[in-house]
């Protein structure tokens, strides 16, 4: 396949990198030219996956000097809320049978779409959802890993997994876009609050008890919106939450660390140095979760965190006071 990959980010760089080894020419898109030139004169990306060699194979240019016309998979690996500025680039240049994966993970603020909603109705074409326990700096490692492609067309999806799939990564098909796409957007607040309770010296019985909880909210929200509740359990849900939740890797674990801290949401993320999905997603399902009048009580914590209405102490505590209810 010819491959451009939108996005130089960790995860971008990392899932680049995979594509070239499965045999496809790809071709990073940079935000500058400056940016493309230092990637294929250093096979390396510093800012974001330190340590990985990019492959010769592998191509990079500026946005505003390519051409996407004749190529058989666009990727997006960009954060959630660059998805419609992309989509919107990408719309009058794409060539109409090429497919398209999101590798985002998130709700757009304001429509509260996701991220496959977006590109849709930007390109008037459907687009695929890859999402599971897939940190960039393990998959850039090559360290076993599996992960889900999801597509209302199940050929569309076992197509791009042909693709994907490799030795080092394992992929399973889904036609749950929905639920695929809700997991991996909803698990980064929780993640956030397990950062915050790791931040206040909590063990491992308070972090099991937020993620556990954690999931079970995620699964109210997404069967509200009418996602299917085995999705909940598989790689894109409960894996995809194991992985945020505790790993070194975590950008959002950390953020919640910082909060608990006492730095701000912009210290925060200023420290981590990337994309904090988890920040703006928390913001998306307070509405979202009023909309559906759906009860998210970590997810709201962290949306108060964020707001500056509570402190991370504070937060344990209203958690801990809820009514007592049957589980």
């Amino acid at each position: 396949m010819d491959v451009v990959v939108i996005g130089s980010g960790s995860w971008g760089s990392a899932f680049a990198r995979h594509l070239v080894h499965r045999g496809h020419h790809v071709e990073v898109l940079t935000l500058t030219g400056a940016e493309a030139t230092g990637l294929a004169a250093t096979r390396e990306n510093p800012a974001f996956l330190p340590g990985v060699r990019l492959p010769d194979e592998l191509t990079f240019r500026a946005m505003d000097e390519a051409e996407i016309g004749t190529a058989d998979l666009i990727v997006y690996a960009v954060p959630t809320q660059a998805i419609r500025d992309v989509a919107t680039w990408v719309a009058s240049r794409r060539s109409a049978p090429s497919l398209q994966l999101s590798l985002a993970k998130g709700y757009e603020l304001g429509s509260l779409k996701r991220p496959t909603q977006v590109i849709r109705e930007l390109t008037g074409s459907p687009a695929a959802a890859l999402s599971g326990p897939n940190h960039a700096e393990e998959i850039g490692r090559d360290m076993p890993a599996a992960t889900v492609i999801a597509s209302v067309d199940m050929a569309v999806a076992e197509r791009l997994q042909a693709a994907v799939a490799g030795d080092t990564l394992r992929v399973y098909t889904n036609d749950d876009v929905l639920g695929v796409e809700s997991c991996g957007a909803m698990k980064n607040p929780i993640a956030v609050a397990v950062g915050m309770s790791d931040g206040l010296g909590f063990g491992d019985n308070s972090r099991a008890a937020l993620m556990t909880r954690g999931l079970a909210e995620v699964a109210r929200l997404g069967l509200a919106q009418g996602a299917r509740f085995e999705t909940f359990s598989g790689l894109a849900g409960v894996g995809d939450l194991i992985a945020t939740c505790t790993s070194r890797h975590s950008r959002n674990r950390r953020a919640g660390e910082l909060l608990a801290g006492g730095a701000t949401p912009a210290e925060a993320a200023a420290q981590v140095g990337q994309v904090v999905e988890g920040f703006p997603t928390a913001y998306a399902l307070h509405d979202l979760a009023a909309r559906y009048a759906v009860e998210i009580p970590v997810t709201e914590n962290v949306y108060e965190v964020l707001e500056g209405r509570r402190t991370p102490s504070e937060c344990v505590a209203d958690l801990m006071g809820r009514v007592p209810k049957r589980e």
